[in-house]
């Protein structure tokens, strides 16, 4: 049973964005990760030192985002790191809390925090945008007064003592990059990428703290040490749209389609990303691009943890890159990485 519902989820692909939240493959999604996380930390027993981190998978992992949430749990696996999923989690206000009530956007986050609490583990949240908002919160929770009056709000203790990191700090900084080099069984010799950083992965440094908010390298040294060939572009942190593309449609194309024509004057073959928002604006977006500038855009965008699992040896197909809307496996196919 475990076969078919895994093959039928993999090999699943969705043709528009609205079909990709089909409640369906997210409910089978579930039921396989359930099963995958449980078999993971069952195996980790006995590590003396291994890294545990309370899991904020937020919204988009588990939705829009399957491909980071795979590929995410491969890697980590790989890794010895336990991702233990923060139970009853809730959103974290992202994108929308913050712009329409400054009160709800901090309680929001705040709640996760102090469920991470209870177990006694920091944080980490692969979303760009689910990172800021904790990362806020947590800079607001240190401010006693307010403290006291979140603590009321949510009926919850809440010290503050929990720290939230990025994925991508996790990895570049944290384990290392000389750690995850020495996992590499099939370098991505002859890629030519881009890494694209968006503006909330950063910035602003005093609420992020982990990379140079101008020109971050932890993305870049990263692919490089897995073999690729990275080269620089001055687009890393800028905006790709966001959430206009909801109600401005046709701002967020002109944003992210003129970040694919600096992708393509940078001589690169490909986008590296750890923003989910940034995903959807520039992977699934490409064929209203194409039709609105009169050129064709087919730039395959990756998340770093896929083609992080791929040195490793992952299949593509665990990793979702089978699933994306720009098709990635003939580029990765003509660079004989599949």
């Amino acid at each position: 049973m475990m076969l078919i519902l895994s093959s039928l989820v993999l090999n699943y692909r969705p043709s528009s964005i609205a079909e990709l939240e089909n409640t369906a493959y997210k409910r089978i999604f579930d039921f396989i990760t359930d099963g995958a996380v449980w078999q993971h930390e069952g195996q980790q027993k006995g590590l003396e030192k291994q890294m545990k981190f309370a899991y904020f998978p937020g919204c988009s992992l588990n939705t829009t985002g399957l491909e980071y949430g795979w590929s995410t749990r491969a890697v980590a696996t790989a890794l010895d790191i336990t991702l233990q999923e923060i139970p009853d989690w809730n959103c974290c206000g992202a994108s929308s809390a913050h712009w329409t009530d400054d009160w709800l956007s901090l309680v929001l986050p705040a709640r996760n925090l102090a469920l991470a609490e209870q177990m006694g583990l920091d944080v980490v949240a692969p979303c760009a945008g689910c990172f800021s908002r904790l990362r806020a919160a947590e800079s607001v929770i240190r401010q006693p007064d307010r403290r006291a009056e979140l603590q009321e709000a949510l009926g919850m203790p809440l010290n503050g003592e929990i720290k939230t990191c990025s994925l991508l700090d996790l990895l570049a900084n944290r384990v290392g990059i000389p750690a995850i080099q020495n996992k590499v069984v099939k370098p991505l010799t002859g890629l030519r990428l881009v890494c694209y950083y968006g503006c909330l992965l950063v910035r602003p440094p005093g609420i992020t703290g982990f990379d140079d908010p101008e020109n971050p390298q932890s993305m870049d040294q990263l692919m490089k040490a897995l073999g690729a060939a990275v080269l620089d572009w001055p687009c890393k942190t800028e905006c790709c749209g966001g959430n206009l593309a909801t109600p401005r449609t046709d701002l967020t194309l002109q944003i992210s389609g003129n970040l694919l024509k600096t992708v393509y004057a940078a001589g690169a073959e490909a986008v590296v990303t750890a923003c989910p928002l940034c995903m959807i604006n520039l992977d699934a977006r490409q064929k209203e691009m194409t039709k609105r500038f009169g050129r064709l855009f087919q730039v395959p965008v990756f998340y770093f943890t896929e083609l992080i699992g791929l040195s490793m040896g992952f299949a593509p197909e665990t990793l979702g890159l089978n699933r994306h809307f720009t098709d990635t496996l003939p580029l990765l196919s003509g660079q004989a990485l599949i």
